[in-house]
């Protein structure tokens, strides 16, 4: 069994997890990375995806993150995600307006901006794909 270590996942609207767990996969924008306890110190952006918490006991609880930072240092682990919903709350419905509101982007924007929106749209098709919805 791993060794707990502290974590706080935190969008702009509210602290959504704060305490200790076994371990964390983080969708960072290199891939996909999973803390344990006593990891390198390691900043990160977010890309959109799954974070999946791993607690005491056996218990997981998944989020859809999109934007943001991860950072690690030695007192544990902060997600500071500008998009954060408990999974056992994602309806199929907000996920496909999600990407609507992304294809609409990627056909009204240009050169820079449209190459974001559409790496975005990708990983909401990802999201939508890893959770059949």
């Amino acid at each position: 069994m791993p060794d707990p270590f502290k974590f706080e996942l935190v969008s702009p609207e509210r602290l959504l997890v704060s305490g200790d767990v076994e371990q964390v996969l983080v969708p960072g924008a290199e891939g996909d990375m999973t803390v344990l306890a006593h990891h390198a110190p390691v900043l990160t952006t977010l890309r959109p995806g799954l974070l999946d918490i791993g607690f005491p006991g056996g218990r997981n609880q998944r989020f859809f993150i999109r934007g943001g930072f991860a950072e690690v240092n030695p007192e544990g682990l902060t997600v500071l995600a500008e998009t954060a919903i408990d999974l056992d709350e994602l309806k199929a419905e907000q996920l496909a307006q999600a990407i609507q509101d992304a294809e609409e982007d990627v056909a009204d924007l240009s050169d820079d901006a449209k190459d974001r929106a559409q790496t975005k749209l990708d990983h909401l098709r990802q999201v939508q794909a890893t959770l059949n919805l």
